[in-house]
């Protein structure tokens, strides 16, 4: 009979099985997980580098020419060029114009994001609710309109609320009143297209995202009574929040930015400039006005807010316990 213990030898293949379970350690090379770190950069490599050219470059231009003395003179060699430093921004914040474009810019952006955020939202609901056939028939208009150049839309819109030859004007029995005089009206009309244009993408998005939730919990809030609106409040906006968040952010950096629609419709922004948005406002500067060094300044502006408002706007949202 052996001295050895019993409890000791049990014990002793438990041991022998833990070491031969234990990883082997490691030199200094370090664990696989950060020897192989610099993988993913790699194959991300060529689209940052095709990103970069396409982005930083321009961006850096962009910069440059706002801290200089960059107009047509410049341009054509007449005189040379000259460092202005922050003398084009200071130049731009003392004008009042430009003050009251930067006004109706954020509320007619802001407009745009809401209208589009509850068209699209909407008609997501709406596709799960339709039959097969009444949702491709939606799917494919709302693709054709999302597919139309804005040049082309813009030029649509224009003849259908045309006020001698438009369609709109006699069904509503609104003689020969004129949508692009006014100025809210002008800013309506422009509206009304960049959310026909805009929308499906928020459609399309956000139905996706609610196709992903499972059944089970709508069928439990169906049960439960909930209406269709306290559905989507309670149950499908928090589960398809991730997903408002890059739609959201999106609409906004495409509405800020509009510039073929106001554009195309106002006539280069209305009556006395009453339509102007800062894009337009700095594509009369650089280009009409020969300011090039003072559009410049403007791009960096507008550049800079929707940076500040996509970063408040994530940080509102990972305050909320939000994977972003």
């Amino acid at each position: 009979m052996s001295s050895v213990p019993l409890k000791t030898r049990e014990a002793a293949p438990r041991a022998e099985g833990a070491a031969a379970a234990k990883p082997p350690r490691r030199g200094k090379g370090g664990s696989p997980s950060s020897r192989g770190g610099w993988t993913p950069w790699l194959y991300l490599a060529p689209a940052l580098v095709v990103l970069a050219a396409l982005l930083l470059y321009p961006i850096y231009q962009l910069g440059l020419i706002s801290f200089l003395e960059y107009t047509q003179a410049q341009v054509s060699g007449g005189e040379p060029t000259s460092f202005r430093g922050l003398g084009n921004y200071t130049d731009l914040f003392a004008d009042e114009q430009f003050w009251q474009v930067l006004a109706a810019t954020v509320g007619f952006a802001a407009a745009c994001v809401v209208t589009t955020l509850a068209v699209g939202c909407a008609l997501a609901v709406l596709l799960t609710r339709i039959r097969a056939l009444p949702r491709l028939a939606l799917m494919l208009a709302a693709l054709g309109a999302w597919a139309t150049p804005a040049v082309t839309g813009s030029t649509v819109w224009v003849f259908l609320f045309d006020p001698d030859f438009g369609p709109v004007n006699r069904l509503l029995g609104l003689g020969d009143f004129s949508w692009t005089y006014g100025r809210f009206s002008a800013f309506a009309l422009v509206l009304l297209e960049v959310v026909w244009c805009s929308f499906p993408f928020v459609m399309v998005t956000v139905y996706a995202g609610i196709r992903a939730i499972p059944g089970e919990v709508l069928e439990a809030a169906s049960l439960d009574g909930a209406s269709q609106w306290r559905t989507w409040r309670s149950v499908m906006a928090p589960m398809l929040r991730p997903i408002l968040v890059v739609v959201t952010i999106q609409s906004i950096i495409w509405d800020f930015k509009v510039f073929t629609q106001i554009y195309v419709m106002t006539n280069g922004g209305g009556i006395a400039g009453q339509n102007l948005v800062l894009n337009v406002y700095a594509y009369q500067q650089a280009f009409a006005s020969s300011q090039y060094s003072l559009g410049s300044a403007i791009g960096v502006v507008m550049l800079l807010i929707l940076l500040a408002v996509t970063l408040v706007y994530l940080r509102l949202m990972r305050r909320q316990g939000e994977e972003l």
